[in-house]
This record gives structure tokens, sequence and C-alpha cells, in this order.
């Protein structure tokens, strides 16, 4: 019974690779590669002369059998150009033939983008939802944020440089103002990550054009304040007897702070006053 590895391979420095890795690309009877020309220059780095089979989004269903064919003969290795086979990348169709076929799937473990973005930037590492690249188009870019606009968790997506600005305007608009993390380079010598609010992204990549392929990792949706309780809210209201505030601007104030609706402090306020309470705002 043979193994088909999923071999994770540096996102940009080279030295981002394991032993294990090395080892392997060496031993395996085929190494599965999303571009062999990129891959190439990795086995010669490494002095690696197994040969390699074209395996990537326009012909991965039919090259399929001819990997099983290998597999049939020895180990395989599947590749990607940067980073985790099969995560954003081909390679889960093959992983599910390789299966039914009844051979072993193995990871070894390595780079991983959105993982380097996600504990590198600042943000709650606990919980997070990964969605791969932003659509291209607009309206489904909005919808995909729109989905995912309530969620608490960390979210992490890829982008193109030529796309960034539009997202991040778009991200702006339907997520609010949150804390964003955008790394681009990650392990190059020009690796930048940006860390600020979405306002100060967009200012920053409007004076410095974006170049390079990018991980934004977006601040999670806040959670709501608790409701305040009956008495902390009248005396919010004691304590702005002797405020400039009118009624309604008051109302629409604590309502705001206080989870109450405008309608709700108001009425509260009309009662206060109504049983004698001085000071209260008219």
């Amino acid at each position: 019974m043979s193994t088909l590895f999923l071999v994770a391979t540096p996102i940009g420095n080279l030295e981002d690779i394991s032993a294990r890795a090395v080892r392997l690309l060496g031993e395996v009877r085929l190494i599965a590669a999303e571009d062999t020309r990129h891959t190439a220059r990795l086995l010669q780095h490494y002095l690696i002369t197994t040969p390699c089979l074209s395996y990537h989004e326009h012909n991965k269903l039919v090259r399929v059998e001819r990997v099983l064919a290998a597999l049939d003969e020895g180990d395989v290795a599947l590749v990607s150009d940067a980073g985790t086979p099969a995560l954003n990348d081909p390679g889960f169709e093959l992983v599910r033939a390789a299966l039914k076929a009844g051979h072993l799937v193995s990871p070894v473990p390595g780079a991983c983008a959105p993982v380097a973005a996600l504990v590198a930037s600042g943000l709650p590492t606990d919980t997070f939802l990964y969605q791969g690249y932003l659509p291209r188009r607009q309206a489904e870019r909005q919808r995909m944020l729109q989905g995912v606009a309530e969620q608490p968790y960390t979210l992490i997506f890829l982008e193109t440089p030529h796309r960034l600005l539009e997202s991040l305007a778009d991200i702006a608009a339907l997520l609010g103002d949150r804390q964003i993390a955008v790394a681009r380079e990650l392990t190059k010598l020009h690796e930048e990550i940006f860390r600020g609010s979405l306002a100060q992204a967009l200012a920053h990549f409007s004076t410095q054009a974006p170049r390079g392929e990018f991980t934004l990792v977006i601040a999670g949706c806040p959670a709501e304040a608790p409701r305040w309780d009956v008495d902390r809210l009248q005396a919010a209201l004691q304590d702005a007897a002797s405020g400039p505030e009118k009624a309604a601007q008051l109302a629409r104030r604590l309502a705001a702070e206080s989870g109450w609706s405008k309608g709700e402090v108001y009425q509260l306020l009309t009662r206060l006053r109504d049983v004698g309470e001085q000071g209260l705002p008219s």
C-alpha cells in the first residue's frame, strides 16, 4: 500500500522546509506539482532529481488517474507552488481518489501563509474563520462579507494586489472600521505586516502601491455590551441632570450606551419626571 504525501513547501524563504520534507521529496516515485517550473527551482536548490508531473487547477481531473497509477507503483508527493497543498490549492479531489483507491494519505507539515499571518497579526488566534480568496466580482465579494459580518471569529482572506483597495473598501463598508493586519511577502526580503484599523489600512495602501500576494486578518464582530439594568440607567439619567443635553439628545446617547432602545429610555425619563424627579432634562 503506497502513500500520498502532502508536502508543505516554502512560501518565500527556501529555508522554511523541513528536513523530513526534503528527504521524502527525494525518495518518492513521483512529485505532482502545481507548476513544475516553479517546483524545479526548489528541487534544484536541494539537489533533488525526482520526476515531476504537473497537477493544477485546469488539469487536476484528467491527471488523477496518472497519479493513482504512480501510487500503484510507489509513494507520491503532492506540492503546491507555495505553502500547504490542498489548502486553497488543487488537491482535494486527489486526496479523495487516493483514499478511495485504498492508499494512505499523510501530511508533511510546514509553511502556511494564512496561519503565519494569523499568529503575527496581534488579533485573537483561539478561533478563526479562513475563507480563501475574496471573490473577484464586487457583488459576490459583498455577499461573502455580509455572510460573515456577524461572526465573532477572527477572519482570514487572501487577496491580490490589484484588487486590494477595492476589497478593503468593501470590508470597511460592510464590517465597520475593525482592526486588521495586512500581511504581504511573508518570509521574503520585503515582508510587511500592516496593523491598524481598516481606515488606516486604506489610507496606507492608497499612498503605497500594493505589491505581492496579501493575507488579510480581520477582527471578528465585537460582542454586544451587556444591557444595563434599570437602576444603572436611572442613575445615568440623574447624572445628566446638570448637563446641557435636551431629553431627545440624552435618550439617543444613553440608548447607544445602555443597550436600551431610544423609546424605552425616553419613556423612563418621562416616568421619572412625572413622579417628581427634580432637575431631569425636558
